[in-house]
């Protein structure tokens, strides 16, 4: 199905956020958003060069997108500073949970399945495994909680942002898919004002450019084009439920960024979080 390749394109452009996140720690987290945002924003110039009206958005989508695209980033990589990065990460890929739980509440005609509710509680179950296993592997204190709250706030905001842009595009309102752009460019720019007014300015060396023009191209920038086509073509359940894959190559990603050996717990976490997605993927569309 179109809509699924989309949505594992997104998916395998994500699961290198973390890491790169993790690698870029030492950039203060208002100036990596901008940079990364900006980059990303870039990919849908040949779109409006040929055609203006592609970022022709109302004033209330333009701000949806804007509080999405900083919200999500910028709660991430707080998180990713503070609590320990395997962790945070699982924890906000709850998102795909919140899409599949929350659907019904946006979109009409949609109902949970059973098949559906015991993916969800499985991949729920996953990231509480994670999150105490990671307290007793890494000798963390509860103060990490703070990371894991802004994980699961920055899920939040990605799983109403996903659900807005389908039930929109339902209804016959939706934004052409460049409009991301626009998205990107205007959060990015709001990034890089609150790094001048409220960080200390960094300097950058190539490895860290080259990190930056990564992240801002592939999970960034393209991933999110991706992720557009896959809600607005395909089923916002199987698609959210499909995104619980993304753990598997973005744990194993940062466990070989950080030197981090492969415990029990995250192992497990992982195992039931990968189950998830199998099992709600395999549920026929209704």
């Amino acid at each position: 199905m179109p809509a699924n390749l989309y949505a594992l394109g997104a998916i395998a452009l994500w699961a290198m956020l973390s890491s790169l996140g993790v690698a870029l720690k030492h950039v203060p987290p208002f100036l990596l958003t901008g940079l990364a945002l900006i980059i990303g924003s870039l990919l849908s110039l040949p779109f409006v060069i040929r055609d203006r009206r592609q970022w022709a958005v109302a004033p209330k989508t333009l701000a949806l997108g804007v509080f999405t695209l900083f919200g999500f980033h910028f709660l991430l990589f707080i998180g990713l500073r503070i609590a320990p990065a395997v962790e945070v990460n699982l924890v906000n890929y709850l998102w795909p949970l919140f899409i599949v739980v929350l659907a019904p509440l946006y979109l009409p005609g949609i109902r949970l399945r059973s098949v559906h509710v015991l993916a969800v509680l499985l991949g729920f179950a996953g990231a509480a495994i994670a999150i105490l296993g990671g307290r007793e592997t890494t000798g963390q204190t509860w103060s990490a909680g703070w990371g894991y709250l802004l994980a699961l706030g920055s899920a939040l905001v990605w799983a109403n942002f996903s659900l807005q842009t389908k039930r929109a595009a339902l209804q016959g309102q939706g934004f052409p898919t460049a409009a991301i752009g626009l998205f990107g460019l205007v959060s990015g720019l709001l990034s890089l004002l609150c790094h001048w007014a409220l960080e200390p300015s960094a300097s950058l060396g190539l490895r860290d450019a080259l990190l930056l023009a990564l992240m801002g191209l592939g999970p960034l920038g393209a991933a999110f084009f991706l992720w557009d086509k896959a809600l607005k073509l395909g089923d916002a359940r199987q698609i959210g439920i499909l995104s619980y894959l993304t753990p598997l190559g973005s744990t194993a990603l940062l466990m070989l960024v950080s030197g981090r050996a492969l415990s029990g717990s995250i192992a497990l976490a992982a195992v039931m979080i990968i189950g998830a997605a199998l099992l709600g993927s395999r549920a026929r569309q209704r």
